[in-house]
């Protein structure tokens, strides 16, 4: 399973807004520059998380973007729901399995119904980890990453 470019520069984002002081606010501009992302696409990400009241935005010239809630009771599966995202490993495969079958068609032999239930089992679990996996969790890997490099470092997802 791979995050596509739009999932993981919204698990960068909100992760690097969680790693901010509570109450402060992040600007696209510095999220950017922070996790060396391209604003204006930063941007179209931002709106639907907050469209997806997992960031709040305040206008302004001091403005900017900041977690709707705590960090724990964000998950990973709700930031990639947010902007479209699919958590599972293989539904081109399932679909391409049962794609173009008619009545008139050959049935679906055993062993392809077997690989497509197991398809389904195996991403009914990837989606079950997303929700799982908190930003909160998220959070303290990157603090316990920077601990280990030393105190100058920053971090970038």
């Amino acid at each position: 399973m791979k995050l596509t470019t739009r999932g993981h520069y919204s698990v960068k984002a909100m992760l690097d807004l969680s790693l901010q002081p509570v109450g402060s606010l992040s600007s696209v501009r510095q999220i950017a520059e922070r996790q060396q992302l391209p604003a204006p696409y930063l941007e179209k990400l931002l709106i639907e998380l907050r469209r997806s009241h997992l960031i709040n935005s305040v206008r302004g010239a001091q403005g900017g973007y900041r977690l709707a809630k705590p960090a724990a009771q964000i998950s990973l599966g709700q930031i990639l729901e947010a902007v479209g995202e699919s958590a599972s490993a293989m539904t081109a495969v399932t679909s391409a399995m049962t794609a173009g079958r008619s009545k008139s068609s050959t049935p679906l032999q055993a062993e392809d119904w077997v690989t497509s239930m197991l398809w389904n089992r195996l991403n009914q679990k990837i989606q079950e980890a997303f929700h799982s996996i908190s930003l909160e969790d998220l959070y303290y890997d990157a603090r316990s990453w920077q601990a280990a490099q030393g105190e100058g470092a920053s971090f970038v997802v």
